[in-house]
C-alpha cells in the first residue's frame, strides 16, 4: 500500500474498494453533502484485516458507516470512512423452540426483519422499517414500540481495533441501555461485522404501545401474528415519520429524556399533559416529541434545516441545508426546551 499515495484515486482489491476524496451526498440519510478524504467500501467482512493493516489506514481516525441513517455529517471527514456492505442472513441452528439467526453487517434491517418473520420466527416484528443496517443495531440498541434490540442479543462480533482481532460479545457483555452500548461508549474501537439473535417460534406479541391495538382494528386483525404486527408498526412509522426518499431526515433525532422523580413531579404539576412513563430506577422518561411541540418547533425550519410538520423528533433538511446548519438547528431546539422547561434534550444520532 505504500505506493497509495501516487496511484490512481480508485485502488480495488478482492472485496473491497478504496476511493480518494469521495463525496459522502449519497451515503447519509440527512443528504449532507460533505466529502471523505478516504472512503472504503468493504463487500466481504473477510477482508476487513487486509484493509486495516495498510499503513495509510492502521491507525487513522475511522468512521464506520452503514446506510448513514443514524449519522450527522457537520463538516467533511478528514480521515477514512469504512462503508460496509458485506451480505449474508442464514439460521445458525435451533433448540427449545428458539433459532439462532446471524446476519451480516451491511444488511438492511428491515430486510432481516421480514426475513426472520417469513421463516416463522418472532420477536423483531416492532422494530419493523426501522432505517439502518444491522451493524447499527446493536451499536445503538435500536429500540420502538415497547421492544429493544437487546432482548433478542445472542452475540455481536466485532473487529477490535485496539486489539486487532475479532472478538464476539455476549448480550451481557455489550452492557445494552437506552439506545446506548459498549460499541457506542468506545467509538472507533470496534466494527460491527456481524450480529446473531435469539429468536423464538411461539410469539409473545407487545400490543400496549399507544396505537399500536388500534391500528391492528383498523386492519380487522381479530387474531394478530407477528407479520400483521409488523405491518401494523409499519403503517404507523410512514403516517408518523417523513421518508427520507421525499425528505432528508435520520428518523428520531432527539432521545426521551429520563429525569429523577422529583423533576418528573414537578414538571407534572406543572403541565399535567406531558406524558411521561415509569422506569425501573423510580426515574421517568418524557416525550421528547411533546417538549420540542409545546417549545414551538414542530414544522418550524431556518432555511433548509427544520423540525417535521409530522414528528416534533426528527430533524428535516428541505433541500440543500450544510450539516453544520442543520447541528445548530437541532442545537436551538435543545437551548428552547432547556430554556422552558429545564430539560436537557440529547440528540439521538452520532454527531461528527
Amino acid at each position: 500500500m505504500s505506493e497509495f499515495r501516487v496511484a490512481p484515486a480508485r485502488l480495488d482489491g478482492a472485496g473491497y474498494s478504496i476511493l480518494e476524496d469521495a463525496s459522502l451526498a449519497g451515503r447519509n440519510t440527512l443528504r449532507v453533502d460533505a466529502r471523505a478524504a478516504l472512503l472504503v467500501d468493504l463487500r466481504a467482512s473477510a477482508a476487513l484485516a487486509e484493509v486495516l493493516a495498510f499503513p495509510l489506514l492502521a491507525n487513522a481516525p475511522l468512521l464506520v458507516l452503514g446506510e448513514g441513517s443514524n449519522l450527522l455529517l457537520t463538516r467533511d471527514v478528514p480521515g477514512v470512512v469504512l462503508s460496509l456492505s458485506t451480505r449474508g442472513i442464514a439460521v445458525v441452528d435451533e433448540r427449545d423452540g428458539y433459532a439462532r439467526v446471524r446476519a451480516e453487517a451491511g444488511e438492511n434491517w428491515n430486510d432481516l426483519v421480514h426475513w426472520t418473520l417469513g421463516r416463522g420466527l418472532a420477536g423483531l416484528e416492532n422494530l419493523a422499517l426501522i432505517p439502518g443496517t444491522v451493524g447499527a443495531a446493536p451499536i445503538q440498541n435500536i429500540g420502538a414500540y415497547g421492544v429493544e434490540l437487546a432482548e433478542f442479543v445472542d452475540t455481536v462480533e466485532a473487529w477490535d481495533r485496539e486489539a486487532k482481532t475479532l472478538r464476539r460479545f455476549d448480550a451481557a457483555a455489550c452492557a445494552f441501555g437506552y439506545r446506548d452500548s459498549l460499541f457506542k461508549r468506545e467509538p472507533g474501537r470496534h466494527i460491527v461485522t456481524a450480529l446473531t439473535l435469539r429468536l423464538p417460534r411461539t410469539p409473545a406479541l407487545r400490543l400496549d404501545y399507544a396505537g399500536v391495538r388500534e391500528e391492528l382494528a383498523a386492519m380487522r386483525a381479530d387474531a394478530p401474528t407477528p407479520a400483521l404486527v409488523a405491518e401494523a408498526i409499519s403503517r404507523l412509522r410512514r403516517r408518523k415519520l417523513p421518508d427520507p426518499a421525499v425528505i432528508g431526515n435520520a428518523g428520531s433525532f432527539f432521545k426521551n429524556p429520563v429525569v429523577d422523580a422529583a423533576q418528573a413531579a414537578a414538571l407534572g404539576a406543572a403541565h399535567p399533559q406531558l406524558p411521561s412513563w415509569p422506569q425501573g430506577d423510580g426515574r421517568r422518561k418524557l416525550s421528547a416529541a411533546w417538549l420540542i411541540e409545546q417549545a414551538g418547533y414542530k414544522g418550524r425550519r431556518d432555511g433548509d434545516a427544520g423540525i417535521a410538520a409530522q414528528h416534533a423528533l426528527v430533524l428535516v433538511n428541505h433541500g440543500k441545508a450544510s450539516g453544520a446548519e442543520l447541528w445548530a438547528f437541532a442545537q436551538r431546539v435543545q437551548a428552547a426546551v432547556q430554556e422552558r422547561f429545564g430539560v436537557a434534550l440529547e440528540a439521538e444520532p452520532r454527531i461528527v
